[in-house]
């Protein structure tokens, strides 16, 4: 009778904690604090800079709808993603959820720094079809004629002065949130790496 008795508490808790599920892993500060960090800052700039664009976007005469389509769908997208996000993390709700936080946050600044980067580009592709000239009309004796500008590829824009001063500013504004979610995505991969 070589065979220890064992203590079943021990058991049951030893049992308990194999089948337990680990905490949620969180690198950021929960409450007003994450606004106090670089991430904070950034997801905060997101939203704001990105909030910019759907509103210059949708103030412009949407020449191209399809091109402009997208960049309306991933700012306004990534703009209650965003906020939702960083909702989570101000009223602290992200402990209560079991998930690794820091792979979420690489994962979802990598969709939302591809998916802005096509935006921006269509954005800019789409001003740039204007030629950086607005039309013109010319009065020719008894006659009304119009000047556009020579167009160089498939896409060609008729976009008056405040027009194509807005979707520039929307461009700019776009390639600002993709630098935002560019330096959270590299903030977030090295959080995650440590």
């Amino acid at each position: 009778m070589s065979e220890q008795a064992t203590d079943p508490a021990a058991a049951a808790a030893a049992t308990a904690a194999a089948t337990s599920f680990p905490g949620a892993t969180i690198s950021l500060p929960l409450g007003v604090e994450v606004l106090r960090t670089y991430s904070g800052a950034l997801i905060s700039l997101e939203i704001l800079f990105g909030a910019l664009v759907w509103i210059l976007v949708a103030s412009s005469n949407v020449p191209v709808p399809l091109l402009q389509g997208w960049v309306m769908f991933v700012s306004v997208t990534t703009f209650f993603l965003s906020s939702a996000y960083l909702t989570l993390f101000i009223t602290g709700l992200a402990d209560r959820v079991n998930i690794d936080w820091n792979v979420i946050d690489v994962l979802y600044h990598f969709v939302a720094v591809l998916f802005y980067f096509a935006a921006f580009v269509l954005e800019a592709a789409t001003t740039a079809a204007n030629g950086g000239t607005p039309f013109k009309s010319i009065v020719n004796g008894s006659q009304n004629l119009s000047c556009f500008p020579a167009s160089h590829g498939n896409i060609f824009t008729i976009l008056n002065g405040p027009q194509y001063s807005i979707n520039v500013a929307a461009t700019i504004f776009a390639f600002i949130v993709t630098l935002c979610y560019g330096c959270s995505l590299m903030m977030g991969f090295k959080r995650w790496r440590m």
